[in-house]
């Protein structure tokens, strides 16, 4: 049986954020309209990650792509030149029939050459190239500034879902249990995925086999008060005080409520936390979060 091709597009899809989900749905438009399938080219890249690998192509399978195929981001591949990527990827191993662009988007070794290269190698190939307008300013860079600035909820703004990070409780030093406020101690699955900037955050955690949603609060830094020496991903589950220890949690981030900072004493530590936890509660019983997961 002949395959009928595919429309397809290329990216790292970084976050698969609004400008990403906007070319998703054009794929997947393009390819009902024609009578093909629809096809998402994206690499295995390992840097300073908005989105683990498997969150990654869950989000864009969600947009209705029939093919996910990743690409290991080898020596080789660096080296090839875009007309070599259309003809060996695209057209010979993929069967490519419709290239669908973003805007901004550059391949091949040589990243001088731009969209109208593209369409004349796609002449040659029989591959009709075409570029989609640009959706708004949304970049994966601008996302990440504003995770560096722990500006959280303009990440969500840009991604078109909260900025998430999956990680497993691991054993701490029991300080917030001391003060009233039991901690989870987190480490993220992926070592390479961006963490927002040190301070403490309103989030929404959910936790290993449910699919309940509770609020809480999240510290991130290096606890000056009792004096850390290496970064911390500490989360309280707002009304719960079982043990979590090696279970897998998912952390939504919400809100940045204030920077870390040195208290003088655990009592001055401990009404700040209290006051944290109230305004934690206030903004995530808001209406407006009600659907950002």
């Amino acid at each position: 049986m002949e395959e009928k091709g595919y429309v397809a597009t290329i990216g790292m899809f970084d976050g698969v954020h609004r400008g990403h989900q906007f070319v998703l749905r054009q794929v997947v438009n393009d390819a009902r309209q024609h009578g093909l399938q629809s096809l998402v080219i994206t690499f295995d890249r390992k840097q300073s990650l908005l989105t683990p690998l498997e969150e990654k192509t869950t989000l864009i399978s969600n947009a209705g792509i029939d093919r996910i195929e990743i690409l290991p981001f080898t020596d080789e591949l660096k080296a090839m030149t875009a007309r070599e990527f259309m003809e060996q990827v695209l057209k010979e191993r993929f069967h490519v029939r419709i290239l669908l662009i973003g805007y901004d988007n550059r391949f091949g070794h040589n990243r001088v050459e731009g969209f109208e290269d593209y369409v004349r190698y796609g002449r040659e190939l029989n591959i009709e190239v075409r570029q989609l307008p640009a959706d708004g300013e949304v970049s994966s860079s601008r996302i990440r500034q504003h995770l560096q600035q722990g500006q959280v909820s303009d990440a969500a703004q840009c991604l078109g879902h909260p900025y998430t990070i999956t990680g497993s409780v691991e054993h701490g030093e029991h300080i917030g249990t001391k003060l009233g406020f039991p901690t989870a101690n987190m480490v993220p699955h992926d070592r390479c995925q961006i963490i927002p900037a040190p301070g403490v955050y309103a989030v929404m955690v959910k936790l290993e086999n449910s699919k309940k949603l509770r609020h809480g609060m999240m510290n991130i830094g290096m606890r000056p008060t009792f004096n850390g020496h290496k970064q911390t991903l500490e989360v309280h589950v707002i009304g719960l005080s079982k043990d979590l220890y090696g279970q897998e949690i998912s952390i939504y981030f919400v809100e940045r409520l204030r920077s870390e900072r040195y208290f003088e004493s655990m009592e001055a530590l401990k009404e700040q936390l209290q006051c944290d936890a109230v305004r934690a509660e206030e903004l995530l019983n808001k209406e407006s979060y009600k659907h950002i997961i």
